[in-house]
């Protein structure tokens, strides 16, 4: 086997290999094979240049009847591993992944008081895990529930901050280890996770709506978010579907933002608005009386307005409802399908865009963080990176 100095080109069919097996878990040699477009010689050669580098493994698969046992491809038990963070208005949470994406969690925590401190907590969970394998750990993705430019968290709203470094996370591994830190906005990395493993994945064109303290989204195209210039796209909160006179956090007027969260829930009960918008809106979700229905009709009717008006703007063929929308939605159906279809232009109207509820529900960050990270590793340079690892 030739040096893994060799350059990228010799990677560049293992990196499409990689992308096969994590779009079709379970998948077949020969179905890989196929997807590829190459022979059953040339797919040994591939898939045992693989596991050599442990990157790839083929293991039995469930037994169906008689006849010869199939064997199906995934990733190699000490392959390379991802760490995904999301960083949300009260609490953080960190989990593992490995070539096929799915996050298990490996530490969460709540904070009430300084961002910092919290950020300095994160840094040392990332630490600890590096520690116990830093012989695996390639990149460290954060999903942050704020603005982010040029990967800098330029507005975290929930706690009034502003231009935050979020490079802080990963102080407790060394440079040398060479891990790469990618950051991204919660809600375009869960229309990320909705439109490759979620309740979009069949679609070419995408919108994800994801709402927690405000509206975030995604236009997901091909399997990737339209980012914009700085990777600040997708803040659908700060349209003005709203009020005019009312002052957003955010420093604009008449933001979307202010019609459709737990905090429009309080206003339109006369109540003060809540700590923790999304946790405000699980505990009246549980409440059945007409003051309450008349709150959540409101709101229902302000978020199916806005994702028309989208729809409007985006044409997608499906739309997807994260964090708390879908909850939202569940509260006064008719009043949210009222007034999308009202929003839709005429020749819409017959054959509008399904809204669907997110699959992967409140862990779409997480699982779009952690594929956002594999897609960075698993490019022709970062499996010829893992594989020089192997032979250091």
């Amino acid at each position: 086997m030739a040096s893994p100095h060799s350059g990228r080109l010799r990677w560049h069919s293992a990196a499409e290999l990689l992308a096969v097996v994590r779009a079709e878990p379970g998948i077949t040699r020969a179905a890989a094979a196929a997807h590829l477009g190459i022979g059953s010689g040339g797919a040994s050669e591939l898939i045992s240049r693989m596991r050599t580098v442990r990157l790839i493994d083929e293991t039995p698969a469930p037994a169906q009847g008689r006849g010869r046992p199939t064997t199906v491809l995934g990733g190699h038990d000490e392959g390379p591993l991802v760490l995904a963070a999301d960083l949300r208005a009260a609490d953080w949470r960190l989990a593992l992944a490995g070539i096929d994406g799915r996050p298990d969690v490996v530490a969460r925590q709540e904070y009430s008081g300084d961002l910092d401190d919290a950020l300095a907590r994160l840094a040392a969970a990332i630490g600890g895990v590096h520690r116990r394998a830093a012989n695996r750990l390639t990149a460290v993705s954060v999903s942050v529930a704020g603005t982010v430019s040029d990967a800098r968290l330029v507005q975290f709203t929930s706690r009034g901050r502003r231009d935050v470094d979020l490079s802080v996370l990963t102080a407790k591994i060394p440079r040398r280890a060479q891990v790469s830190f990618l950051v991204g906005n919660d809600a375009t990395l869960a229309g990320l996770a909705e439109a490759r493993t979620g309740a979009a994945r069949a679609a070419t064109t995408a919108l994800y709506l994801m709402v927690a303290k405000g509206v975030g989204g995604a236009l997901v195209v091909h399997g990737e978010p339209v980012s914009g210039a700085h990777g600040a796209a997708g803040e659908y909160g700060h349209i003005p579907f709203g009020d005019p006179a009312q002052l957003c956090p955010c420093g604009a007027r008449g933001c979307w933002d202010l019609t459709v969260d737990g905090r429009a829930l309080a206003h339109h009960l006369g109540a003060d608005e809540p700590a923790d918008p999304v946790e405000y809106v699980h505990e009246l979700a549980t409440q059945r009386n007409a003051k309450t229905r008349r709150a959540f009709r409101k709101v229902a009717t302000a978020l199916g307005r806005g994702t028309g008006a989208l729809v409007n703007l985006h044409d997608p063929e499906v739309v997807t409802l994260g964090g708390v929308a879908a909850l939202l939605r569940a509260r006064a159906p008719e009043d949210f399908d009222a007034a999308y279809r009202d929003a839709l232009m005429a020749f819409r109207k017959d054959a509008p865009p399904p809204v669907r509820d997110a699959q992967h529900g409140e862990d779409g960050p997480l699982h779009g963080a952690a594929i956002r990270a594999l897609d960075h590793v698993t490019t022709p340079d970062g499996l010829a990176a893992w594989a020089a690892r192997q032979y250091s």
